[in-house]
């Protein structure tokens, strides 16, 4: 990919959907660009909708639902403009995988990251889509215990039936893993059932509980059913396995499967701190697209309790490894350090594209904080993109009640490295 910093902001500047019906702003569809000074810096701001659901439905593959992560045609916008086939992307806060999932579809090389144990296990068995008629063979494999019952109580959760289903499940994967017989059909089972273990509809195990991308306490579940007065009702885990498989899978095209396979093949899959990845060359990297933890706006511990007791992972250790700074000092300390370490393996030519989707209120303008720290760490920054929906019309971004919280917006500070 030969595209310099000037030929990108010239992209970006004139960019437009050619599908759209109306126009986002009052006189035309291409970007809107202003400057904010930084440190002295004019850094260019370009405003547009770059990407958007209307523009590529995404693959199913990415309904796997996790805590803060961006949608997959993020990603997608900058894989496409910014690498060609078989390129190096990565991603060190890759969470549910999203970004390293929609490169692999697209026929790039990967490597994924995340402090956190249980991004790999809902991340890795994506790559290796199994064929529905051995999943459904497997799981009829699988033996249920009727008296396994779990070491802790998770009656306001799940039917006692359900629970003894639940940790047979666990108590299988946990003997596969010690023997190291656990196989891709496996860890695709494990990673399915992770992701059905609490929900608001009855395509989850759990009664009715707060949505799948985290868990509440038990005594929260027991203040929600005596509201709803409702109590724990049978699910057929096998069945719901299969369910939400077929689902995951449908629409991938063959070529999309054959690429998955080979990028995960070859691919890295690390549970690092971002700052420390030892494993990764020197300037192997051609694009990072990431989205870091923010502040300690999201628990990722309490959120995830449930699914660290079905996968045997301690909790409170990954609270104690995932940085959740306090302040906007710390957390700035903690990201030149990553952002140092991307410099190392990120290609001359290369790029970042780092996410901040998080400004508390509007108070805390992240990415006037990110675009020195990429700076000092090396790189140069080609400007900030704000991606809007439609609804957002003026380009006093921080005004917008809309996007107070941060949240109808996506602002991702674009970075290069020289050659």
């Amino acid at each position: 990919m030969s595209l310099n910093s000037r030929d990108v902001i010239r992209y970006i500047e004139k960019f437009t959907f050619k599908d759209q019906n109306i126009s986002l702003f009052d006189d035309d569809s291409s970007t809107k660009v202003e400057y904010v000074e930084i440190n002295k810096m004019k850094i260019p701001r370009f405003i547009n909708e770059f990407w958007t659901s209307r523009q590529r439905q995404a693959s199913p593959l990415h309904e796997v639902s996790y805590r803060a992560c961006f949608k997959p045609q993020l990603p997608r916008f900058f894989i496409n403009l910014l690498t060609e086939e078989k390129d190096t992307v990565y991603d060190p806060f890759s969470g549910r995988g999203t970004t390293v999932i929609e490169a692999g579809i697209l026929g790039r090389n990967i490597i994924s990251n995340d402090i956190n144990p249980l991004s790999r296990i809902l991340t890795m068995p994506r790559f290796f889509v199994p064929d529905i008629d051995a999943v459904i063979e497997r799981l009829a494999e699988i033996p249920y215990d009727k008296s396994a019952r779990a070491d802790i109580d998770l009656s306001m959760f799940y039917h006692i039936d359900t629970e003894t289903e639940i940790v047979s499940l666990k108590n299988y994967l946990k003997q596969r893993s010690f023997e190291g017989k656990e196989d891709s059909l496996d860890s695709w089972i494990r990673m399915v059932a992770t992701n059905r273990l609490t929900g608001h509809s009855p395509g989850f195990f759990s009664v009715y509980t707060l949505p799948p991308n985290q868990a509440v306490t038990p005594d929260r579940q027991l203040i929600i059913n005596a509201k709803r007065n409702q109590k724990p009702e049978y699910r057929n885990t096998k069945k719901l396995i299969i369910k939400k498989s077929k689902s995951l899978i449908k629409n991938l095209e063959k070529a999309e499967i054959k690429n998955l396979h080979n990028a995960g093949k070859a691919g890295l899959f690390l549970t690092k701190d971002a700052r420390n990845t030892s494993e990764i060359p020197d300037e192997s990297v051609s694009l990072t697209v990431t989205s870091p933890p923010f502040l300690d706006v999201v628990q990722y511990d309490k959120d995830n309790w449930l699914r660290c007791w079905f996968n045997d992972i301690d909790a409170e250790e990954i609270a104690n490894n995932i940085t959740m700074s306090r302040t906007i000092e710390e957390w700035s300390s903690v990201m030149l350090d990553v952002f140092k370490e991307l410099y190392r393996i990120t290609k001359k030519g290369g790029w970042v594209a780092f996410e901040v989707g998080e400004v508390k209120g509007g108070k805390i303008k992240l990415d006037e904080y990110v675009v020195p720290l990429g700076i000092n760490a090396g790189f140069s920054c080609a400007g900030i993109l704000v991606n809007r929906q439609e609804f957002t019309k003026t380009s006093n971004i921080w005004g917008v009640k809309n996007n107070k919280s941060g949240t109808n917006t996506n602002r991702i500070v674009l970075f290069t490295k020289d050659f």
